[in-house]
């Protein structure tokens, strides 16, 4: 069964870090470029971070840029979205996802194959 598992959520402190992790079962990540998303209640989902399938290239949200880090390990299957300098305002859950693309310069897609179930991020004092 092919499937994406988030982990690393949690409560965390404004200021605070968290990882987010995004392991594949069933396939292998080496063609796949990655999305990550997050949507909060009451609002739309919204993409956050992007990578390429070899991780060469990257693409971040405004509201993130500076603060979260995108990176992959292609020989574990996993992908891990470093966050820093949190704030309330990030709270949501938080979700990866794949898509096959070996295009060069193409990094962010429209559409994604496979979802994870999210792992929730909430940042309070």
């Amino acid at each position: 069964q092919l499937q994406l598992v988030e982990s690393g959520g949690g409560l965390v402190q404004p200021g605070g870090s968290l990882r987010l992790s995004c392991a594949a079962y069933g396939f292998t990540l080496d063609y796949y470029a990655i999305g990550w998303f997050r949507q909060a209640p009451g609002k739309e989902r919204e993409g956050v971070s992007c990578i390429n399938h070899s991780g060469s290239s990257t693409n971040y949200a405004d509201s993130v840029k500076g603060r979260f880090t995108v990176s992959r390990d292609n020989a574990k299957n996993m992908v891990y979205l470093q966050m820093n300098s949190l704030k309330p305002e990030d709270t949501a859950t938080y979700y990866c996802a794949a898509a096959m693309e070996l295009r060069v310069g193409v990094v962010c897609l429209n559409e994604y194959d496979y979802w994870g179930q999210g792992t929730q991020v909430t940042v309070s004092s």
